[in-house]
């Protein structure tokens, strides 16, 4: 059987790409892969990732994913600074859904932040 691919779309299998993030055996070098981490996250239903990936400031007590929403694909659209020696960046991204027989798409300009050195969410319009 081959290896399940990676949720975000970058064609890697799971346990290369974002399931080494999400383990906690890598962390993201920059925030587009911290994006595509959480993206996948959502898509695999860890919820834990999601809160600790979050930026202090931002982050809900808690997280509630809804186990109906199957998360489709990803399209990265745009991402300004976030490389591996940048303190902020941000991302544009449309992520596909269906949803009780219905799909649609999320589309957000998501904005990212290094605390202690590691990329967290902060916020998203």
């Amino acid at each position: 059987m081959a290896p399940r691919r990676c949720p975000c779309g970058t064609g890697l299998p799971y346990a290369e790409c974002c399931g080494r993030l999400h383990d906690g055996t890598a962390t993201a070098a920059t925030a587009e892969q911290l994006m595509r981490s959480r993206y996948s996250a959502f898509a695999v239903g860890d919820a834990g990732y999601l809160l600790t990936t979050w930026h202090p400031s931002t982050r809900p007590a808690s997280l509630e994913l809804d186990p109906t929403v199957r998360w489709t694909g990803l399209d990265v659209l745009a991402t300004s600074d976030g490389g591996l020696l940048a303190g902020e960046g941000t991302v544009e991204f449309r992520a596909s859904y269906r949803h009780e027989g219905g799909s649609g798409s999320q589309h957000e300009v998501s904005r990212f932040t290094r605390v202690d050195g590691a990329w967290r969410y902060l916020d998203g319009e």
